[in-house]
């Protein structure tokens, strides 16, 4: 039987509603990764999305949706092949995967069924990509405040107002503390400890790290909470940053559009991708290249496991060649 279940997802972001019926096994899975797992919104909401769309192919392809302990490898090598077809990326496709593995390991914990079939459901390989990064003058040009752009080298990058220092001090949080976007958003100012000289930060998972920072970026923040105080009539008293015209939360596509138009408008990198996420590569990238211990690093980003973290010492070994090339008489 197919019930309709209404899935609610609050975040500062936005108010996600399902409308369409959901299979009951799926319902109760995703209440569960809500509501006991803590999985974040997004989560939530791309995985009722991936496993939605192969329901959904169950019941077109199969004129109904077997029981689940009828649901076989061959129905998801299936969709999966579909999915390919239609040009899916790898990534993607792995994704979709991803849902389907937890789900089925949930339906076998329930005891609704004997055996997930995912053992036999082999994911696509994925090429690597190395993460984009900033290389060191482009950072520089943010910490001094001077474009990079042809002819205005003294142009400052960020206005000496409100909204420059805003901007100015999120591009010197996710730099100096490697933080995703996320967490920057939800940051609050009790989690500054000026005494410590450290930040806490509530990662995936509601997960908490604390991420050490310097006197300068921690007198920054002090004098960023000064000036909102005095210019906002009531700026939103609980987290760190604001907008600065507004006073409210930040929201995810402010600061990804603000990060990218300053990334190309100052000429500050040439890389393709420039999104905050950039200089949370950029941190890693920059402390690996000191040679960081890797697994600090790991702790630093919080990664749950070191094969995440291990891609930058790629970056590191790629800058390792081009100066054996361009150094070696036998290169």
């Amino acid at each position: 039987m197919i019930v309709r279940f209404c899935i609610t997802l609050q975040s500062s972001n936005f108010l996600y509603l399902s409308k369409q019926p959901l299979h009951p096994a799926v319902a109760k899975f995703l209440s569960y990764i809500q509501l006991e797992k803590r999985y974040s919104d997004h989560t939530a909401v791309a995985y009722e999305q991936d496993l939605r769309q192969f329901f959904d192919y169950l019941q077109t392809q199969y004129d109904g949706v077997p029981e689940l302990t009828a649901i076989g490898h061959l129905h998801i090598r299936s969709w999966l092949a579909s999915l390919m077809a239609e040009k899916q990326q790898a990534r993607t496709v792995n994704r979709k995967i991803s849902a389907l593995k937890s789900f089925f390991k949930y339906t076998v914990r329930q005891g609704w069924v004997k055996q997930t079939p995912m053992v036999k459901v082999a994911a696509p390989k994925i090429s690597r990509r190395l993460p984009g990064f900033i290389d060191e003058k482009g950072m520089q040009a943010v910490e001094d405040n001077k474009s990079l752009r042809r002819g205005q080298e003294e142009t400052p990058i960020f206005a000496d107002d409100l909204e420059g220092d805003t901007h100015r001090l999120i591009f010197e949080l996710l730099y100096n503390t490697g933080i995703r976007l996320s967490e920057l958003i939800n940051l609050q100012e009790r989690n500054v400890d000026t005494g410590n000289l450290t930040i806490k930060v509530l990662g995936k998972g509601n997960k908490e790290r604390i991420i050490p920072v310097s006197r300068e970026l921690l007198q920054q923040v002090q004098d960023y909470n000064a000036r909102k105080r005095r210019e906002l009539e009531q700026p939103e008293g609980v987290v760190l940053l604001v907008h600065p015209k507004s006073g409210r939360k930040l929201y995810p596509k402010y600061v990804y559009n603000m990060v990218r138009g300053y990334l190309t408008e100052h000429q500050i990198t040439t890389i393709t991708r420039k999104s905050p996420h950039v200089l949370r590569h950029t941190f890693a990238t920059h402390l690996t290249n000191a040679g960081a211990d890797i697994n600090a690093i790991k702790e630093l980003l919080g990664h749950s496991s070191l094969a995440a973290t291990q891609v930058y010492t790629h970056n590191t070994i790629e800058k390792l060649k081009n100066v054996f090339k361009q150094a070696h008489p036998k290169a």
